[in-house]
């Protein structure tokens, strides 16, 4: 039977006193002190669009937040639209955390931008995919790549889109795969002190994972990036037949998704309303941990899940890498690298300010672009453009397959 937690009489009647005296905690990353890279008129706030809104607005229109809608989540290589796509998840991840903010009396614009805009720079074949191209770019270069990192880069650099400080900052330590009893703001002043992070953290996996977000707004995007992936992947995983129903056991938090959601998102407002930090107490905290451990265990490093990708995915992205790179180096004007990528790119950012041409990018930069810009079909469609007659091929499970 599951158990829906719900908030303590006291704080509900707090709560319900403060707005009604106007009175609510003030938290909230104020519209005032936004920081960007240059102040132009066009990005200034207005009555009826706050200065966050324009970030939000920015990331929708992105050309490539078209493409979170044909990105894993977690199960590649299924054509059934009942499993989540990355699309879904940043829309559960931005109404988790907007839930939360409005509790706390967050800025509710701040935390919108920060959550559509985390995995938009998220590979094909979502976490295999982002290993996959994490060891090719470090083979060429030595520097490394993560998804929330590469966020930054398509909002900040392919797309100079003149992104607020805060949402970069919220993007760049989103990073959902280390839970914390609380989350404390860490204090980040300029854009200066932002790029020397953001550059360290192409080469220091632990100094990029150490990294917390300036604002209790971006905080609370972090963990709600938790919370929303954590029972819907579970779902998934009993969709496909990764696992049993059943075989997840209750932590402390309920074992479904809808328990998940609420019992936690409970526990935050309760342990965090008025305070200068974002906090679970040890109970939940604790069942938020070894829950996540269990998905880990059960769903992710399931050999199910992962061993048609090491066969297939990762030896044709080795193929697509080389050639694009030659390509590149090549000047080859006909390949897909400067037709669909560069191209693309210069007419869908003409409008906006760039200091160098993005086609005197470092080569194996821009190909690192290109592949992690790619959705799942976009990326098999162009390894059989390239390869035609390449023997490796990649099987989807349909609807009626068994």
């Amino acid at each position: 039977m599951p158990t829906f937690e719900v908030l303590s009489p006291e704080l509900t009647a707090r709560i319900e006193a403060d707005k009604a005296a106007g009175t609510l905690p003030k938290m909230r990353f104020p519209d005032g002190s936004v920081v960007r890279r240059n102040d132009v008129a066009k990005d200034a706030a207005t009555v009826w669009r706050p200065t966050f809104v324009h970030d939000i607005d920015k990331i929708l229109h992105c050309p490539f937040y078209n493409r979170y809608t044909d990105k894993t989540q977690v199960f590649s290589l299924w054509k059934n639209d009942d499993i989540t796509r990355r699309s879904l998840h940043v829309q559960l991840v931005s109404r988790i955390s907007r839930t939360i903010g409005a509790a706390l009396g967050l800025n509710l614009d701040l935390i919108e931008a920060i959550a559509l805009g985390h995995d938009i720079g998220h590979t094909p074949f979502g976490h295999a995919g982002e290993a996959y191209l994490d060891e090719l770019y470090r083979a060429h270069t030595g520097r490394r790549f993560y998804h929330n990192i590469h966020s930054v880069r398509v909002l900040d650099g392919i797309f100079p889109y003149n992104i607020s400080l805060q949402v970069l900052d919220g993007i760049a330590t989103h990073n959902g795969e280390i839970e914390c009893e609380e989350y404390h703001p860490q204090k980040l002043d300029s854009f200066a002190e932002f790029d020397r992070i953001i550059d360290r953290c192409y080469e220091d996996k632990d100094f990029m994972l150490s990294r917390m977000p300036s604002t209790l707004e971006g905080n609370v995007v972090r963990l709600a990036d938790i919370i929303a992936y954590l029972g819907k992947d579970r779902q998934d995983a009993m969709r496909t037949g990764t696992v049993e129903e059943g075989m997840f056991i209750n932590e402390g938090i309920g074992s479904i998704n809808a328990e998940i959601i609420n019992n936690l998102v409970t526990n935050i407002i309760e342990n965090s309303y008025g305070k200068p930090y974002i906090k679970l107490d040890a109970k939940h905290f604790e069942a938020l941990r070894q829950s996540r451990l269990d998905n880990y265990r059960m769903i992710y490093l399931n050999k199910s899940v992962n061993t048609q990708l090491a066969a297939t995915i990762r030896p044709m992205m080795g193929e697509i890498y080389e050639k694009l790179l030659d390509d590149l180096q090549s000047g080859r004007k006909d390949s897909p690298v400067f037709r669909h990528h560069i191209d693309y790119v210069n007419t869908n950012s003409a409008h906006y300010k760039r200091s160098t041409p993005y086609e005197q990018t470092e080569p194996n930069q821009i190909v690192v672009d290109y592949i992690a810009s790619m959705t799942d079909d976009y990326f098999i469609d162009l390894h059989r453009h390239l390869f035609p007659d390449s023997p490796l091929r990649v099987e989807y499970k349909g609807y009626f397959d068994e």
